[in-house]
């Protein structure tokens, strides 16, 4: 569902739901590692999630959504360390960090942003119409929210940036200055001009590949497309 860079180890987090249903209780989700150029090391590395989906990285620490709760995985130790419960959430989706280790977590089904600070989690966004991916740069949050791309001001306003992206608003990266990549669960990646202007540059709808929640390196440039029902993760260079 989800795949995560992390520029310290040079690997990439894989997010497996493995279950029947993408939002069940079952226990059988994992995350597994991968090399950058596409070796599998260990599809089932860490073990005991329900339906794991997106992921964030702080101090060495891996957080991940899961249902109702939040994974900590310490990444030295292989394992999970403890949870975060959620309280009242119904679908918690994607994960963004920002500088200062403050969590922030969507709630899709909720209509939800949470805010999570010291452990603590608190209603941040709500009111939302179904909101997926996240993503903090700098000091900005934004947010994707059924087709539409917004900006969060300090008043938890948003500014529209774009709109029109169907098929399921899912990942985000930021590529240089302002411009952005946004990907649809359905099969769709747009790249995101700083002017709000969209391009579209992927899709395989017809193929019924899905493409969910991406990662990216911003060294190589390189975007990891996680095609959920195919099991496998396809890396597309931005040019």
């Amino acid at each position: 569902e989800s795949v995560l860079y992390d520029p310290d180890h040079r690997i990439l987090y894989v997010s497996n739901i493995d279950g029947k249903q993408p939002w069940q209780k079952d226990s059988v989700g994992s995350i597994g590692r991968m090399s950058l150029d596409g070796k599998v090391i260990n599809a089932q590395w860490i073990t005991g999630f329900h339906a794991p989906k997106g992921m964030g990285l702080y101090h060495h620490t891996l957080y991940v959504a899961d249902m109702d709760r939040i994974a900590i995985v310490d990444l030295h130790g292989g394992r999970i360390a403890s949870w975060i419960e959620v309280p009242g959430s119904q679908a918690l989706n994607d994960i963004t960090i920002d500088a200062g280790g403050v969590i922030y977590v969507s709630d899709s089904r909720g209509k939800k942003v949470y805010r999570i600070q010291n452990g603590a989690p608190e209603v941040y966004l709500e009111n939302l119409k179904g909101p997926n991916g996240l993503l903090m740069k700098g000091t900005d949050l934004y947010v994707l929210d059924q087709g539409g791309m917004y900006k969060v001001n300090a008043d938890k306003s948003l500014t529209l940036i774009t709109e029109g992206m169907e098929g399921g608003t899912d990942g985000i990266v930021n590529i240089s200055g302002n411009d952005f990549v946004v990907s649809c669960w359905a099969g769709v990646i747009w790249y995101v001009n700083a002017d709000g202007i969209k391009e579209k540059l992927l899709d395989t709808r017809e193929q019924k590949i899905n493409t969910a929640d991406i990662g990216f390196d911003p060294a190589t440039k390189t975007i990891f497309v996680p095609t959920f029902w195919k099991n496998s993760v396809v890396a597309y260079e931005v040019k």
